[in-house]
C-alpha cells in the first residue's frame, strides 16, 4: 500500500507545485542540459521519450534536435502546466504515464531520458525494465538523478532529509544500486560522470513543504545530524541556520545491447 500512497503523493505535490519546478534554477541548469544534449548526440530523425518530464526542461533542450519528443508524466495538472510553457516547440507530445507502466509499445523510441525524479518511484526496477523495453535495440537511456552515498549512513542522511521535506519522496538509490538495475535489464552504461550539486535551503525547502512546522523540522534534523554528515554534505550555517547543503548526482549514457 505504501508504494501505491507514494503515487499519489507525487500527483498532489507536484500538482501544487508545478509552476515551481518550471521555475527552478536546478531543474533548469543549462550546463547540464547542454551535456545532456552532447552526450546523446540526437539527430533529426530521432523519436525521444523523457520520463517525468516535471517543468520540461529535458523535453525543451532536445525538441530542436530531434522529430518528435514524447513528454510524460504522472502529473497532470503539472503535464499542463508545462504544455502552456512549451506551446511554441511544435513536436513535443504530452502524455499523462506512469513511469513504472508505460504506455508505449516495444521498441518506440530511439532514446529514453529521464532527469531528477526516479528518487520518487516506489519501483525503480520496473522503470528501469520499462525504459529498456520502449527503447529500439541499440537506443540510449540517459538517466540523472540525486544519488545516494554507499556509505549507509550517509545515505539515510539525506533520505531521510528529502523526505522530511516532501514526502513524496521515495528513495535515493545509489550508483552501485543503479548499475545493478541497468545490468539486470539489459543496458550497457557506456559512460557516466558524477558532480555535487548546492541546495540552496531557504529556497530548496520552501518548494515542497506546506508549513513552517514542516521547515523546521528539516532543519532540526539537519542542524542535530552529526559533523560526518556536516562535512560529506557541506552543511553551511549562518546565525544558526541552515543556509545551503551539497548533494551527489549522478549522469549516466546506456545503450540497450
Amino acid at each position: 500500500m505504501e508504494k501505491e500512497e507514494i503515487k499519489q503523493k507525487v500527483i498532489n505535490t507536484f500538482g501544487k507545485n508545478a509552476e515551481k519546478y518550471v521555475q527552478s534554477k536546478i531543474h533548469a541548469d543549462a550546463s547540464e542540459l547542454n551535456q545532456l544534449v552532447q552526450w546523446l548526440k540526437p539527430n533529426k530523425n530521432w523519436v525521444v521519450l523523457d520520463i517525468a518530464t516535471g517543468g520540461g526542461h529535458v523535453a525543451k533542450s532536445l525538441s530542436p534536435h530531434a522529430a518528435q519528443v514524447f513528454a510524460t508524466d504522472l502529473t497532470k495538472g503539472m503535464l499542463a502546466n508545462t504544455a502552456r510553457h512549451l506551446k511554441d516547440f511544435k513536436n513535443i507530445w504530452y502524455v499523462v504515464a506512469d513511469a513504472e507502466a508505460l504506455p508505449f509499445l516495444d521498441g518506440s523510441f530511439d532514446a529514453v531520458t529521464c532527469r531528477i525524479a526516479p528518487h520518487h518511484f516506489p519501483n525503480p526496477e520496473k522503470f528501469i525494465k520499462e525504459a529498456e523495453r520502449v527503447l529500439k535495440p541499440g537506443g540510449h537511456f540517459l538517466l540523472i538523478d540525486n544519488v545516494a552515498p554507499e556509505e549507509r549512513e550517509l545515505g539515510d542522511f539525506i533520505n531521510t532529509v528529502e523526505k522530511l521535506r516532501d514526502d513524496s519522496h521515495f528513495k535515493c538509490l545509489s550508483i552501485k544500486e543503479w548499475r545493478t538495475l541497468f545490468a539486470d535489464s539489459g543496458l550497457q552504461e557506456t559512460c557516466s560522470k558524477g558532480r555535487k550539486k548546492t541546495y540552496e535551503f531557504p529556497t530548496w525547502v520552501r518548494r515542497t513543504t506546506e508549513s513552517n512546522e514542516q521547515i523546521k523540522s528539516v532543519e532540526d534534523f539537519i542542524l542535530q545530524a552529526k559533523q560526518h554528515a556536516h562535512n560529506y554534505f557541506n552543511v553551511t550555517l549562518k546565525d544558526g541556520q541552515v543556509q545551503s547543503l551539497m548533494v551527489d548526482e549522478w549522469m549516466a549514457l546506456c545503450q540497450k545491447n
